[in-house]
């Protein structure tokens, strides 16, 4: 496997991560349609804003620390459980993967308002002791009406 072709795999594993994570509800959060903006940096350069929009629905809420944590999706790597701590308002995950991609993604989310989130997830990998991702993405999730029909 070339070497893009392994960058391209592990940023699709840590983007499954990314958009796990941005269509998740908390308890206290509204359901309905949420735009959400994500900001990716990378070894020091910050990608332009991406906007996304997805409908939250009742079933959604019923288990915040489930919803948004990662799944884990690797191929020739295994992964330890995931570490979670829900405290109030505050929602913190860790996962690492071992094997031919070595990885560490964590999550640190803030529910602030029934209507608004806001997260920073970072995200380090390496294939044979060689850096392939740095990265460190901020979500802000805004309630923006209820769902259409």
């Amino acid at each position: 496997m070339s070497v893009s072709c392994q960058r391209a795999a592990a940023f699709g594993i840590v983007f499954a991560v990314v958009a796990q994570a941005s269509i998740a509800y908390a308890d206290g959060i509204e359901p309905g349609l949420w735009k959400i903006t994500t900001k990716t940096q990378t070894r020091g350069e910050t990608g332009p804003p991406q906007e996304s929009s997805k409908c939250l629905t009742t079933e959604n809420t019923r288990d915040l620390a489930i919803t948004f944590s990662p799944v884990s999706r690797t191929v020739n790597s295994t992964c330890a459980p995931i570490e979670r701590t829900l405290t109030g308002t505050r929602l913190n995950w860790r996962i690492t993967c071992k094997g031919q991609i070595n990885m560490e993604l964590t999550g640190e989310f803030n529910f602030d308002s029934p209507r608004h989130y806001s997260a920073t997830l970072r995200s380090n990998a390496e294939m044979a002791g060689v850096p392939m991702i740095d990265s460190e993405t901020t979500l802000e999730g805004k309630w923006v009406s209820a769902c259409p029909q």
